[in-house]
């Protein structure tokens, strides 16, 4: 009875997670008839899904039944979680059941703690623009099973250029793939610089011109972001994740804490060797400073939360945000 729960954000390694599935339960000239798709959306969708789920395979090969956008592990009421519960343990050997959902499973509720017993539960999250190293790992990961051989400095670049973008990646690497299939020689910067569609504004470069107190580029920046319909709250996220890590490296640069390894595991930062970069581009600033600017980006998300337009509401607390760090200001000198 083999039944799968995958969630998470990204969206594009999750359905490349259903089509590996797909692949190695169907055959492929029975496809047609053992594979559903039912919506989430739909009231009755997890009861057809189990009966589906409960009908003998057509031919050869096994039956994939999934519900797509599932809310069983966000409410699920009494009466069909009865269901559930004496029907999953019974499913034939020859089905597999899977559930997708964007949303975090609810651990309180007795369908997520059934489906933690019985399901292979599986994240697909978006890493966090802010964690270089991950982005970074992510990119070395993907190149390799592309086969696309690159040099660090490509590798840097190409995860500066699409960020948590995981779509991107994959299609940036395969047509690096075709590109490099003739060179013996690891892709370097030029090589990404002319072949990858850059953004031309991401939210860390704008929390980097802010804290220059760069008013016009982190403007600049900030409209590029909305332009290309980036939403205002995952900009403010990334901000906020930004500002935090940098105010924990400050406070304990000034508490006098030498060890890079301890600063990195106290910012939450996977690779110690950035804390060096840190302290420099930080030497000039004060940890209050820093922390002073959390205040401001929370109001800017209770604000945003509450319904006020995107640009009337981010623009001015941009500009409040570079005030605090512009070195012009005489309470900054």
């Amino acid at each position: 009875m083999p039944i799968y729960f995958y969630w998470g954000e990204d969206d594009f390694a999750r359905e490349r997670a259903v089509k590996e599935l797909q692949k190695s339960i169907l055959d492929p000239d029975w496809f047609q008839f053992n594979y559903y798709r039912l919506s989430g959306e739909k009231a009755d969708a997890t009861m057809g899904a189990l009966d589906l789920a409960m009908t003998p395979v057509f031919g050869v090969g096994a039956r994939l039944v999934e519900v797509v956008d599932s809310s069983i592990c966000q409410h699920c009421g009494q009466d069909l979680f009865s269901v559930l519960e004496r029907t999953l343990p019974k499913l034939p050997a020859t089905t597999h059941l899977l559930f997708t959902s964007r949303k975090k499973p609810d651990k309180r509720l007795k369908s997520t703690k059934l489906l933690q017993d019985l399901a292979q539960m599986q994240e697909f999250a978006l890493i966090p623009p802010w964690k270089e190293d991950l982005l970074l790992a992510r990119v070395s990961e993907v190149a390799q099973e592309l086969q696309v051989s690159l040099t660090p400095g490509a590798t840097k670049l190409l995860a500066e250029a699409v960020g948590n973008d995981t779509r991107q990646l994959w299609n940036e690497l395969t047509k690096l793939s075709l590109y490099g299939a003739n060179s013996n020689q690891p892709l370097d910067e030029k090589a990404i610089s002319v072949l990858v569609s850059a953004q031309s504004a991401n939210s860390i470069k704008l929390a980097t011109a802010i804290l220059a107190g760069n008013r016009s580029t982190a403007l600049g920046l900030a409209a590029d972001l909305i332009n290309r319909n980036e939403p205002a709250l995952k900009i403010v996220a990334t901000l906020v994740g930004q500002f935090r890590t940098w105010g924990i490296v400050k406070l304990m640069m000034e508490e006098g804490e030498r060890d890079n390894k301890a600063i990195a595991t106290a910012a939450e930062i996977g690779n110690p060797n950035r804390i060096y970069y840190l302290r420099k581009s930080l030497q000039s600033l004060s940890s209050s400073q820093l922390l002073e600017a959390l205040p401001i980006l929370l109001e800017l998300e209770f604000s945003l939360k509450g319904g006020a337009q995107t640009q009337e509401t981010l623009f001015p607390h941009i500009i409040r945000l570079c005030q605090l760090f512009d070195p012009q200001n005489s309470w900054n000198k």
